[in-house]
C-alpha cells in the first residue's frame, strides 16, 4: 500500500503526500521492499528538488514583476510634504 501511495503522489507530483508517506515509519518484509523504497525515495528526492527549484524561479518572477510595476507607478507626494 505504501509503494503504490508514493508511486502516485510522484507521478502526481503531489509534495504535501509525498512528505505524509515519508514520515511513515516502515518495516520491509525483504530486501527487495527495501530496494524498491529506496528507488521510490530517490525519485521522490529528485522530484521535491524539482518542485523546490520551479518555485524559486516562479518567486523570482513575481519579484520582478512586482518590482517592474513599482517603477511604472507614477509617485504620489505625501501628504506632508512642504515645498519652499
Amino acid at each position: 500500500m505504501w509503494f503504490k501511495a508514493l508511486q502516485i503522489a510522484i507521478i502526481e507530483r503531489d509534495a504535501q503526500k509525498i512528505m505524509e508517506l515519508v514520515e511513515t515509519p516502515l518495516n520491509f518484509a525483504n530486501l527487495e521492499q527495501a530496494r524498491e523504497a529506496q528507488y521510490l525515495l530517490a525519485e521522490a528526492s529528485a522530484l521535491m528538488h524539482e518542485l523546490k527549484d520551479e518555485t524559486y524561479k516562479t518567486m523570482q518572477q513575481i519579484k520582478k514583476n512586482r518590482d517592474f510595476l513599482k517603477s511604472t507607478q507614477s509617485k504620489t507626494p505625501h501628504k506632508f510634504d512642504i515645498k519652499s
